[in-house]
């Protein structure tokens, strides 16, 4: 699947509510629901151009609100982060005798998955 498509159902995920109902409803059918614009075109009676201008502003405001938010950005850098953490842990626990410190390092990786979404 392609990156800039995967990239705008996460911007979509963080910033739809922000959208025009009309934006969201053109964005979902295209990006969730896999319809083409033609389809869409037909369903809601408005002209194909009609559905691309509604649809590149839809997606221009979406990456307008992660340049100025960063919420995107921000997220991917602490799932980063959470994945680094998991592989120290996992090292920890294979390299580790002491029961005790197994045990605090499994509650850690515990707190962890608790934060993970």
């Amino acid at each position: 699947m392609d990156d800039d498509f995967l990239f705008m159902n996460l911007l979509y995920d963080f910033y739809g509510a922000l959208l025009t109902d009309k934006q969201k409803e053109i964005f979902e059918m295209y990006y969730l629901n896999d319809y083409s614009l033609g389809e869409i075109s037909e369903l809601l009676n408005i002209s194909r151009q009609g559905v691309y201008d509604t649809l590149k502003r839809a997606e221009s405001s979406l990456k307008f609100f992660e340049e100025k938010l960063g919420l995107v950005k921000r997220h991917q850098e602490i799932m980063n982060k959470l994945q680094e953490i998991k592989k120290l842990i996992d090292r920890i626990k294979a390299q580790e005798a002491n029961p005790e410190v197994v045990k605090i390092v499994e509650e850690i990786a515990q707190k962890l998955e608790e934060l993970n979404p």
